[in-house]
């Protein structure tokens, strides 16, 4: 049985010191080593030291770990996770990998060298180690050559994608020695504990993801430099519009860097003898930019260029840079009225103007080269397109994408423009099967061999619209369905606009904890949303106020008040899912529940004041009784200590940016767990809410609240003084602190004066109310709205 308790990683640059705090993140102590430098630094010479110094010989590993709390986007999901990293160098600290369950290769991308270090690995490890290499592309089979029959068999590739903490996809490459069951132990390891989206890969040349993307990108291109388009226009197609990321083509290739991608495309051309290989080699304008150092992000220029607020595109043939262009064509201004991305991509592909030209001639090459490979490279369809969603994050995969554009349709297409459509499609389409996916009673199937065979499913991953499409929907309205996720838990998705909340979420979960007490064990609040909720319907709230319907938002305030203390005090458990943004009314509705259930990446927090207004449904209250208890009983508790604190992180619109962090800022407490996989959520959630009813679940019971009262009123409003008097906040902001300080010190009453919830609501209510009734407040919001960003009145 294998059980990894502490990892090595040996190399320590960008990509190994990233995977080191990925491990750190998830509580593995983790060794991280390095060379040994050759030459001294200015600052090393000038304390004295010597190469044989300890300071000298650990300081790359050593320098790795004190940048992690410096890089972003952030590699540490807290910074207190450094402390599980510890470093050293691979000449003094080599025998330490004795210590280790499983060692992790990520050093310069040469056969040679990678040969040497594993020779000096085997020598140290102790059996049944599992060791890996994090390499792109070079063969795992010639790594392990010559090695011990103990490291072969635990040997294989595991291929992060960069950075290891966010990019969801881990290619695993085996070798013909490797022991089949530790391959199926990385694989459940890679996604129960890693929250990875695993996908075995053949050693192939830059195995799935990068081959496939790597061509795509070439193809696209030499299709810019044939028909004159410019990077700002292929990219202004080729991001969202598609169902590709912001970042779309050459976006993308400056944050990844020139460098790496000519090494990648190299890999390819250098070790492939295909008909295609002509694709991979690179274009001479960007040699010239590589000689240049144009390498993108890292260098300050590459196919983009920033000056002041304004961003500049390269011309490839004058080497100069000129203002972005776009791409606005009739298909695009179509597409934009299209609902779903299915429809899109058809309005797209075979449009006849510049931007369908374009499209046609980049996506149908990829679905081609796709479908030739697929055999070599994976062993069915579904691996690819589970690579390319998650590395390259396609809202759809090459297969899928084929499906969604029409494969018949799109096979005359291609024999219209003189390619060769592979033996193996053209047999799919003459067994009169029209798509490479299938769904049946709420299963997916995918087409191999000639017929169509089962998608593996992991039990963790609950797919709600599979399971709407094999159960129904319990009950439903604009905003949210109430569905049966099975042993007698419900589940409660939003799918309101980005999720936000109205009165008719407000409605729903009321429903949904009434028919959960009748006849169910559980409730779970949860979707697979972008994110699980940014707030309420702001547009909503700025129309009533405007047309001064002050009794109206009243009335929606105090229902859902009262809808989340249903919530807090369900004789039934409920379990909130949060995951992505979980802002304002979305962490509103997960603090009074009996558990939350966070996704890793859940960003979490009280945001209304940077709309001109404070939380109205009991975050204030909520949040400070999760202060209280996280004090230790039988302490006494300093009150104003407390109240400072939550009056901080409410007044400053504070947000996590890890499920982790909002541990330490006491969003998440100790009764509510992190899953580190989100395709895990709902499960994880649900087998917690069947936990909490198995043990016989009873609700909080209903009791006072110690305040702060005009002591803490009066001490806060000294903190948000000095603040406005220096300038950093302004009279509008000191407005709305006044109105948050009352909230949260429990009104004008004595210091220590127990109050009741209702009470602490009504004052809240009350705030909520001034507030949205004052015209810079909604200034503020209509701000936002139109904006997205705070405005500072």
């Amino acid at each position: 049985m294998f059980q990894i308790r502490k990892a090595a990683v040996l190399g320590s640059g960008v990509m190994g010191s990233g995977i080191a705090a990925h491990l750190a993140n998830i509580g593995i102590p983790t060794l991280l080593l390095d060379i040994v430098p050759k030459t001294l630094t200015d600052k090393e010479n000038a304390k004295g030291l010597t190469l044989e110094s300890k300071e000298v010989r650990n300081r790359f590993s050593r320098s790795a770990i004190e940048k992690l709390g410096k890089q972003k986007p952030a590699p540490l999901t807290a910074k207190e996770n450094v402390a599980l990293i510890e470093y050293g160098n691979l000449e003094d600290d080599i025998e330490r990998l004795g210590e280790v369950d499983w060692i992790i290769e990520v050093v310069v991308e040469k056969l040679e060298v990678k040969q040497q270090l594993f020779e000096k690995v085997d020598r140290v490890r102790k059996k049944g180690t599992i060791v890996s290499s994090n390499t792109s592309g070079i063969s795992i089979e010639a790594m392990a050559e010559g090695r011990s029959e103990d490291f072969q068999t635990h040997f294989l590739g595991t291929h992060f994608f960069n950075p290891p903490r966010y990019l969801k996809l881990l290619e695993m490459i085996p070798t013909e020695k490797t022991d089949p069951s530790v391959l199926t132990f990385m694989k459940t390891f890679g996604e129960d504990t890693l929250g990875k989206g695993v996908v075995i890969a053949k050693d192939t040349p830059n195995f799935i993801a990068n081959r496939i993307g790597t061509y795509g990108l070439l193809i696209t291109l030499q299709e810019m430099l044939a028909k004159g388009y410019s990077a700002g226009e292929v990219d202004s197609v080729t991001g969202p519009l598609i169902g590709r990321p912001k970042s779309a083509t050459f976006r993308t290739l400056d944050v990844v860097g020139l460098d790496t991608f000519v090494h990648v495309s190299n890999n390819v051309y250098e070790n492939v003898q295909e008909e295609e290989r002509e694709v991979f080699k690179i274009p001479d304008f960007m040699l010239k930019m590589l000689e240049n150092n144009w390498l993108g992000s890292k260098t300050g220029q590459g196919f983009f260029l920033k000056q002041g607020k304004e961003i500049l595109e390269l011309d490839p043939i004058t080497f100069e840079y000129g203002p972005r262009k776009k791409l606005a064509t009739a298909s695009t201004e179509m597409s934009k009225q299209e609902k779903g991305l299915v429809n899109k991509l058809k309005t797209l592909v075979y449009a006849e103007d510049r931007a369908g030209t374009l499209l046609q001639a980049i996506i149908l090459p990829t679905l081609l080269y796709s479908a030739k490979l697929y055999k070599d490279i994976a062993d069915h369809i579904v691996s690819i397109d589970q690579a390319m969603k998650w590395g390259f994050g396609w809202e759809l995969g090459p297969f899928e994408t084929w499906d969604a554009i029409g494969v018949r349709r799109s096979v005359e297409k291609i024999k219209e423009n003189g390619s060769t459509v592979p033996a193996w499609v053209e047999e799919m389409l003459a067994k009169g099967f029209e798509t490479f996916y299938k769904q049946d009673n709420g299963n997916t199937y995918y087409y191999d061999d000639g017929l169509y065979k089962a998608v593996e499913q992991n039990k963790k991953n609950i797919n709600l619209q599979l399971v709407k499409e094999q159960k129904g929907v319990r009950k439903k309205n604009s905003g949210a369905s109430l569905i049966d996720i099975g042993d007698g838990v419900l589940c409660l998705e939003f799918h309101s606009p980005s999720n936000a909340i109205g009165t008719d979420i407000t409605q729903m979960i009321s429903y949904a904890i009434d028919e959960v007490e009748r006849n169910y064990k559980g409730l779970v609040i949860g979707n697979h949303g972008k994110n699980f909720c940014v707030g309420a319907n702001l547009a909503m709230m700025l129309m009533e106020a405007q047309d001064e319907n002050y009794d109206e938002i009243n009335y929606v305030v105090k229902q859902f008040q009262d809808t989340l203390m249903k919530i807090k005090y369900s004789s039934k458990p409920v379990v909130v899912a949060p995951h992505g943004m979980t802002l304002g009314g979305g962490a509103e509705i997960c603090l009074p529940a009996a558990s939350i259930q966070a996704a890793s990446e859940t960003y979490m927090g009280l945001v209304e004041a940077s709309v001109g207004l404070i939380p109205g449904g009991g975050g204030n209250k909520e949040l400070y009784i999760k202060h209280l208890n996280k004090m230790k009983s039988g302490v006494e508790i300093d009150l104003l200590k407390v109240a400072s604190k939550v009056f901080e992180t409410i007044a400053m619109a504070k947000v996590s940016t890890s499920a982790q962090e909002a541990v330490i800022s006491n969003f998440l407490g100790d009764k509510d767990g992190i899953s580190v996989n989100d395709d895990h959520l709902l499960y994880d959630a649900k087998q917690k809410a069947l936990a909490l009813y198995e043990a016989g679940y009873k609700p909080p019971v209903r009791k006072k609240i110690p305040v702060a009262g005009e002591t803490g009123y009066a001490t806060l409003l000294i903190g948000a003084e000095t603040m406005h008097q220096s300038g950093y906040i302004s009279e509008y902001d000191m407005k709305i602190a006044k109105r948050l300080a009352y909230v949260i010190a429990g009104g004008k009453v004595p210091y220590g004066t127990e109050v009741d919830e209702q009470y602490l609501l009504d004052i809240e209510r009350e705030a909520f109310l001034s507030l949205i009734q004052d015209m810079k407040s909604q200034a503020r919001m209509q701000h936002m709205l139109t904006k997205g960003k705070p405005l500072r009145n």
